[in-house]
């Protein structure tokens, strides 16, 4: 039963003696039983029940009534009275006139009293009660009748048990009125009494506008204006049930999170196994090929509808999807009881309204098969940063000291020293290349050589890495290792006896090794607790190296909310790495609930902040994450132009994964050097990158920017799918003659749109999944708390998101 109850009448040209008799019936309560207060819990009369009987035969709207409700669970006389004169007041026929009407709602017993009446209206504007009555009564339009009814403990325990309440909350509603009952501002009145009830306190509310054709209520909007007027008087059982869903949400991460995910990834790439499906698709499509006009579901014939119906549901009938779409259902039930007596049954997915553009993009799927050119999502470039999911998003070789202490000099311990030379600074230029220096390598390692033999830690460092990479010079593993093990000796010797103020960073680059093996064995454990020392001292770079040891549980318990935590206090010293984590983590609704506009400003802010990093150190990693964040229109306006820009500059010094990326959407876009792109691409799958040989797999299979060779294809996809790369083996099953790889590809994309639109979904869901509110929200609460009588700073704690 809902808890709180809107019911909606209108009046017009009704004849004033019925309205009289109304009025005395109501007033006298003819064919109620009077009772002593101390009958009220004896069972209802024989009486009682017949005329309840009768009157619910006559009035089925009764049932709808919380007395009705209290009546059927204890069948009282105190009960049954209640009913009864509440059916009476609110469903039998007006027979009298308007201005008895009005006087009744006024002056009725247990009306609560506003002055010499209980009638109230808009704050400033003194209500006479005469002048509302001779008003009413000569209104020749429509006055409509709300009702709106609490329980009595939910009224005590809100608040609303007393007129001051109601006022407040009503007078804050006038733009709902207006907005819902389609009437002007300037010609809205309305009226109301609160009738203080024992078993349900209640209010009437009388409406309708200056103007005489004016206004019109639907069922829609009465359910909207229901849904606002319970969100607003339960908003803290609205924000506590919030909370449970957050702790259900985090048990079921706990305990089925892993499941949730698995379902959602494998919507997105589509994995999914149904010949019935395309079937279905491939008949949509010759409907749709010989269909005139808009092909848009809204235009396209009944049958063809039906058609895309039984897609849709069929598609449903996927476990995973099944699975998502009841969790979805259940978190939606959970609100709508507060204001719906029965919530709705979970429809079929294909009548379910939000997720009516699903048939849209069917039709869109259906339409290119046959002349398909598209590959699915996840063999596009977005797949780039599932294939290579550690690097580019680490500070590399020194950034973080080239941001932080580039005006410093660090200190000397004998020999071996920690500092930012000039001779340094400028192997950096070299390494990087700038606006005065071009990049090259050899000058570079030749200039860290000779800092390095002087005994400073941060060139063995530089030299290490030059080695492990490859640049200026063939990979040499463990070569690498020894000027790694140099490196860290150096830095744990200068940390021994630095000065407090270079502690932090010394124990952030030492933990940083211990996390990479770096010249030690890789150890999550020692890294993290050289981490935590740092971050007592507030460094920013350990804030975000430990967040991320949290969000993944490496050397310490998982904790997505402290890694959220860790990431917003290094974002706010302006650590633009740390605002790009965050924004992920907002926009996925991990570690907190999903906000997606809060999520989109930490990527703005992160896009800004590698550009100056950029601008000033020339950095591949960087290059290739802005081109990325170009790519995919991720914290500035999409454009591939930009993107290509800063991929062919991080390419110049072996960044494979701007190689990557900058292969792919040459073949994709048919742009670019296409021999270039396939020689990229062959040269890492041959290194053994699974990625590549997949991505070769499947340009061999669409002949992207070369001749088709199914033969060829194959063969990369085993190679991928033998290294475990779950994609290839999804395709090679599929790989079979008689399968249409358009119809294939089509039901892949489907598959990924839904996830789309599930992931959306959800993400509405958690953002009102803590009691959270946006500018225009708080700007409307502040006003009404100020007709409430409050000031302004005068609040409840805000619930806020930890982290």
């Amino acid at each position: 039963m809902a808890k709180l109850i809107f019911t909606s009448r209108y009046l017009r040209d009704v004849p004033a003696p019925r309205i009289e008799h109304y009025v005395r019936y109501i007033g006298t309560r003819e064919g109620v039983e009077k009772m002593a207060g101390g009958r009220d819990n004896l069972p209802a009369t024989k009486n009682q029940k017949q005329y309840i009987e009768e009157m619910v035969r006559k009035i089925p709207e009764a049932r709808e009534l919380l007395e009705y409700m209290d009546f059927s669970e204890h069948p009282t006389m105190g009960n049954a009275s209640e009913l009864i004169s509440c059916a009476l007041e609110r469903y039998v026929d007006f027979s009298g006139s308007m201005e008895n009407y009005v006087d009744y709602i006024a002056n009725r017993p247990r009306v609560e009293r506003v002055g010499e009446h209980g009638l109230f209206t808009d704050a400033g504007k003194p209500v006479m009660l005469r002048q509302v009555q001779k008003e009413a009564a000569e209104h020749k339009g429509v006055i409509w009748t709300h009702v709106i009814s609490l329980k009595r403990e939910d009224a005590a325990r809100l608040g609303y048990d007393r007129a001051e309440q109601w006022m407040a909350l009503l007078r804050s509603k006038r733009a709902m009125l207006c907005k819902h009952m389609k009437i002007d501002s300037a010609d809205l009145r309305w009226y109301a009494a609160f009738h203080n009830e024992g078993h349900h306190p209640h209010v009437h509310l009388m409406v309708y506008s200056a103007r005489d054709n004016d206004g019109y209520l639907t069922k829609m909007s009465i359910e909207a204006m229901r849904s606002e007027l319970a969100h607003d008087i339960f908003r803290q059982d609205f924000a506590n049930i919030y909370d449970k869903q957050n702790q259900a949400r985090t048990e079921m991460k706990e305990e089925s999170a892993d499941v949730i995910k698995q379902l959602m990834e494998e919507m997105k790439s589509g994995m999914v196994k149904n010949m019935e499906l395309e079937k279905m698709l491939l008949a949509l499509s010759g409907k749709l090929s010989h269909t005139k006009g808009k092909k848009v579901y809204g235009y396209l014939k009944r049958d063809v509808k039906n058609l895309v119906d039984r897609i849709i549901d069929e598609i449903a009938e996927d476990e995973r999807v099944d699975a998502l779409y009841k969790e979805w259902n259940k978190w939606q039930g959970e609100i709508r009881k507060f204001y719906e007596n029965s919530p709705e049954k979970q429809v079929p997915l294909s009548q379910c309204a939000a997720f009516k553009s699903l048939k849209n993009l069917i039709i869109s799927e259906a339409m290119q098969i046959s002349h398909d050119v598209r590959s699915p999502e996840w063999i596009q470039g977005e797949a780039v940063e599932q294939d290579f999911p550690e690097e580019g998003m680490q500070p590399e070789n020194g950034q973080e000291e080239a941001e932080l202490y580039r005006k410093d000099k660090l200190p000397n311990v004998g020999k071996v020293f920690v500092r930012w030379t000039k001779k340094y600074k400028l192997a950096k230029q070299y390494l990087y290349g700038s606006d005065e220096i071009r990049q090259d390598f050899s000058k570079a390692m030749g200039i860290f050589f000779k800092e390095a033999g002087s005994g400073n830690a941060l060139a063995m460092y530089e030299l290490a890495w030059m080695y492990e990479k490859g640049m200026g010079c063939e990979k040499e593993e463990a070569v690498a290792q020894e000027w790694y093990g140099k490196a860290l000796n150096g830095f744990l010797k200068v940390s021994e006896t630095a000065k407090e103020k270079w502690l932090p960073y010394m124990w952030y680059r030492i933990g940083k090794m211990y996390a990479a093996g770096q010249g030690t064995e890789k150890n999550y454990e020692e890294a993290a607790a050289w981490f935590e020392r740092a971050v007592e001292k507030k460094h920013n770079f350990a804030q975000y190296a430990l967040a991320g040891q949290y969000l993944n549980g490496q050397g310490v318990e998982k904790d997505e909310r402290k890694a959220l935590q860790l990431y917003e206090c290094a974002k706010k010293q302006g650590n633009p790495y740390a605002g790009y984590e965050a924004g992920k983590m907002y926009r996925d609704g991990i570690g907190t609930e999903a906000d997606e506009e809060r999520a989109q400003k930490c990527f703005k802010s992160a896009f800004y902040g590698f550009s100056a990093l950029e601008r000033e150190s020339h950095e591949d990693n960087l290059q290739y994450r802005l081109g990325w964040m170009f790519h995919t229109g991720t914290g500035i306006e999409r454009d591939d132009g930009m993107a290509e820009s800063y991929w062919v500059k991080a390419e110049k010094t072996g960044n494979i994964r701007a190689r990557y990326s900058l292969a792919m959407m040459w073949l994709e876009n048919g742009t670019g050097d296409t021999e270039k792109a396939l020689g990229w691409l062959e040269e890492l799958a041959e290194s053994g990158n699974d990625a590549a040989q997949y991505a070769l797999g499947k340009v061999y299979l669409q002949g992207k920017g070369v001749p088709e060779d199914k033969e060829r294809a194959v063969e990369y996809l085993k190679l991928s799918a033998e290294q475990g790369n779950k994609y290839a083996l999804f395709l090679l099953e599929y790989l079979e003659p008689v399968r249409e790889p358009s119809v294939f590809f089509a039901t892949v994309r489907l598959m990924a749109g839904l996830q789309k639109i599930f992931q959306e979904e959800f993400r509405k869901e958690n953002r009102t999944g803590r009691y959270h509110i946006d500018r225009k929200r708080r700007k409307k609460l502040t006003e009404r708390r100020r007709a409430q009588g409050h000031r302004t700073d005068d609040h409840e704690p805000e619930q806020q998101i930890e982290g």
